[in-house]
């Protein structure tokens, strides 16, 4: 790909409380765009629906580690960890997907995560992610379903261990 053909890079930074409905909308967007080849349209909409519920997204960040994607100052894609181990949300906007936004979301969310000790990461994997995830040395564990506003939807536990950190041994 050519330098001027080449999207802009994404900048990472902390979520904020204002970015809540934007995360939300991204969410949704992702959902319902990017998800069609793996889950239903029932499926995608019960999915989306609870994504996008503002205040459930503020209370699920709560006690998470948030990381924005922006482009020009706008926000593109977020990942949530939540207790150094669970790889909780990563989303981005369709119109982004496949330039990358997700895996620069992800390498920091596994560094930050290891350099705060973490041994292992964990994601409940859409079959849309799997790839994604598998391509990071994700491992399969589990496959789960679970009930979103009466609709089943299908997902896979995976599993990374992550190298011990580089640097002096105490």
């Amino acid at each position: 790909m050519s330098g001027a053909n080449r999207p802009p890079a994404a900048a990472l930074r902390p979520a904020l409380p204002g970015d809540l409905p934007v995360l939300a909308a991204i969410a949704e967007a992702a959902i319902l765009e990017l998800t069609g080849e793996d889950y239903d349209s029932d499926q995608q909409e019960a999915w989306a629906a609870a994504a996008s519920d503002v205040e459930a997204l503020a209370a699920r960040l709560k006690d998470h580690l948030t990381l924005v994607a922006t482009r020009d100052g706008e926000p593109v894609g977020f990942i949530a960890l939540a207790d150094n181990k669970l790889v909780d949300m990563l989303y981005v906007r369709p119109d982004v997907a496949g330039e990358g936004v997700g895996a620069l979301l992800y390498d920091a969310i596994e560094r930050l995560a290891g350099a705060r000790g973490a041994k292992s990461l964990t994601v409940d994997a859409s079959d849309t992610a799997l790839d994604f995830f598998g391509k990071r040395g994700f491992q399969p564990k589990q496959r789960n379903t679970l009930s979103l506003g009466g609709v089943w939807l299908a997902n896979t536990t995976m599993e990374k261990l992550l190298a011990a950190p580089e640097g002096p041994v105490h």
